[in-house]
């Protein structure tokens, strides 16, 4: 297969190939077009351009291929002197005879001299973010003006042109140029495309494509098929609550899918046998920092496996995919139980950063004690439980304490929460006079080793109060601790598999609920009592947990229709109607499946050490799921109203 270029006007035309032979393969066919294009890109350039490689370049050489400008504002250094460029990007700074001029691949200085005597009127109209075109040679700074912490500091580009070629206005609704001074909120989100300009929303967005460029390879290679599942559904029974969707048929309504579970599973019935999709999930629930409602996960699925395979198969994503100029995650990542994480953290997602574990003190406690203090008449699931965070006692104020505390019961019932920095033993008995007897007391502090300068947490009530209070209580603390200045949480990742979860959980008016969703298989150890005790029993879920954020979560599912129309119909009470498709897909021979989901969003908050999931997407939403850019979501009109057959509200 022979290449044949020839230059007419300064363009290369690729005259012929050759047609494809029997030996060529379609490898070679995309390695020729690879050639092509770096033939292409190398000469895109006026000839007076000369190029030239580093051995580690910051910017790929093919990022000014098919743009105006021969280079980028980040690529520039000594290796370009004498070069003559063309530029273009936004002006970040204005000192004189100095520009500094941005891009979204760094910043290079101009110096504006012996520039003809029109350009001065050029020069006054200069405002700061506005788009300009600068042409010059590149030239070599003074010594004494070299700034070593800028890929491009040795340089700068003497400039003999400069347009102007989109002006920005005077007053900007707030100044790019000072990232020590951010945004309001509200600013932030009504003039994203400005915020976006920022250094670390740059950075963030990018380490974003190249993490889910880098997941998709991956499977790529493991013979998962990328698949495309439909966004509009029908609204199903149990999980969050969802949009519907008008239609401009009569009383019919689509519903926008929470996640494509049921077409991940339908597509194993399918024979696909490997599935993976980066996937648009829609939940019409509050907005939080690590919760909006559309949000992106990796959604994977595989037939023929077991739970060993799935936590393998995301152990070895995570290990190869993680980004390199990042703490590598240690692999393989520990396990817990859901009855430990409880029993220990009060949270199914325990944040491992810091080792305050919740210590039971009930046997240290007379019952009727506790009986008492919550007004309930049996002992019965009552606990008492503590936890002790070392040296912290003068780490936060006593108006700080006492609103984490008013935060916490406001949640609850009747559990008794008690924070108490400990001065001394003396004191801590005075605290608890009313309450607790000085035995007690003494047993509590002798057994947990509490000693002066602790701050104490002690909860009192029914068991599963008690431990929701105290994982709660725990992460609070750390956060007020640490805005004080006080060091909780090491400064390292801690991933965590959470696993035998219950498979049901009882719902607020005493009903059977899915712990998580109806589709997962029940553990086999515990099948025989799915009929008599089934809050006994648990399924093959699994979550991953990173830093006390659930960042994904799976189960192997249901493969059998009779079992799954068990579950639905006499379990959970759920009309089938409308899950039929499913349970008819199952019964048509379904291989054993299992899957996964990972919150995209959250994983690269955290990786990225940011605590909002706005901060790593380029358009969210802000409070109420409302968008202050566009003004969504909008009143439709009096015509809109009519075509979908819609009550219109006049506003």
């Amino acid at each position: 297969m022979a290449l044949n270029f020839v230059r007419r006007s300064s363009k290369l035309f690729l005259l012929g190939a050759g047609s494809l032979g029997r030996n060529d393969t379609p490898g070679k066919v995309m390695r020729l077009a690879k050639t092509c294009r770096r033939v292409c890109c190398s000469h895109s350039t006026s000839a007076s351009l000369t190029s030239t490689e580093s051995k580690k370049p910051q910017v790929p050489d093919e990022v000014s291929c098919y743009a105006t400008r021969s280079h980028t504002c980040g690529e520039l250094t000594r290796k370009h002197v004498g070069n003559t460029v063309c530029l273009k990007g936004w002006l970040h700074s204005n000192r004189s005879k100095f520009l500094l001029l941005r891009d979204a691949y760094g910043t290079t200085q101009i110096l504006l001299e012996d520039l003809p005597a029109n350009f001065q009127n050029t020069l006054d109209s200069l405002t700061l973010e506005s788009v300009i075109e600068i042409r010059g040679i590149v030239s070599l700074r003074p010594e004494n003006q070299i700034n070593r912490k800028m890929k491009t500091g040795e340089i700068e580009v003497v400039a003999t042109h400069l347009g102007i070629l989109g002006p920005a206005p005077q007053q900007m609704p707030f100044p790019v140029k000072d990232i020590r001074k951010m945004p309001s909120d509200h600013l932030r989100m009504k003039y994203r495309y400005l915020y976006l300009r920022y250094p670390h929303m740059q950075e963030t967005l990018r380490i974003r494509s190249q993490l889910i460029h880098g997941m998709r390879d991956f499977l790529i290679q493991r013979d998962f098929v990328d698949v495309e599942t439909p966004t509009l559904f029908r609204k199903t029974p149990g999980g969050a609550q969802e949009f519907i969707v008008p239609t401009q048929i009569p009383g019919q309504f689509y519903s926008l899918v929470q996640s494509p579970q049921q077409f991940k599973q339908l597509l194993m019935v399918g024979g696909l046998d490997r599935y993976f999709q980066i996937a648009r999930c829609y939940r019409d629930e509050t907005v939080r920092y690590d919760r909006q409602p559309e949000f992106t996960q990796l959604d994977i699925e595989l037939s023929f496996v077991d739970r060993e395979g799935i936590i393998s198969l995301i152990e070895e994503l995570i290990k190869t995919c993680w980004p390199s100029e990042r703490e590598r995650p240690s692999i393989p990542i520990p396990r817990m139980t859901f009855h430990d994480a409880m029993e220990n953290y009060g949270s199914d997602k325990p944040d491992l950063r810091f080792d305050v574990k919740i210590q039971n003190v009930t046997h240290l406690v007379q019952p009727q004690t506790i009986g008492s203090l919550v007004k309930q008449d049996s002992s019965e699931n009552l606990s008492a439980k503590i936890m002790v965070f070392r040296g912290a006692a003068g780490a936060c104020k006593k108006d700080e304490l006492n609103e984490l505390k008013r935060l916490v019961e406001s949640g609850v019932h009747t559990a008794r929460l008690h924070l108490v920095p400990v001065k001394n033993i003396k004191d801590l008995k005075s605290t608890f006079r009313n309450e607790l007897s000085s035995e007690e007391i003494d047993n509590i502090v002798e057994a947990n080793n509490v000693v002066p300068k602790d701050l104490l947490v002690l909860c009192l009530g029914p068991d599963p109060e008690v431990l929701k209070v105290l994982g709660m209580t725990r992460t609070l603390i750390a956060d007020a601790l640490e805005a004080n200045g006080f060091s909780v949480r090491e400064q390292h990742h801690r991933f965590l598999w959470v696993v035998d979860f219950p498979l049901f959980e009882k719902g607020d008016d005493g009903s059977l609920q899915s712990a998580h969703h109806p589709f997962t298989q029940p553990h086999p150890d515990d099948m025989h009592l799915l009929d008599t005790e089934p809050l006994k029993v648990r399924g093959l879920h699994y979550d991953l947990v990173l830093n006390g954020s659930e960042i994904g979560g799976g189960s192997i599912r249901i493969s059998d229709s009779v079992l799954q129309k068990h579950v639905l119909h006499d379990l959970l009470k759920v009309d089938t109607s409308a899950l039929q498709h499913l349970i008819d897909a199952l019964s048509f021979g379904c291989p054993p499946h299992g899957g996964i989901a990972l919150g995209l969003d959250r994983l690269v908050s955290i990786i990225c050490g940011v605590k909002s999931i706005r901060e790593v997407i380029a358009f969210p939403k802000a409070l109420e799921g409302k968008d202050p850019m566009s003004g969504a979501p909008a009143a439709l009109t009096k015509e809109d109203a009519m075509k979908y057959r819609l009550p219109f509200i006049s506003h």
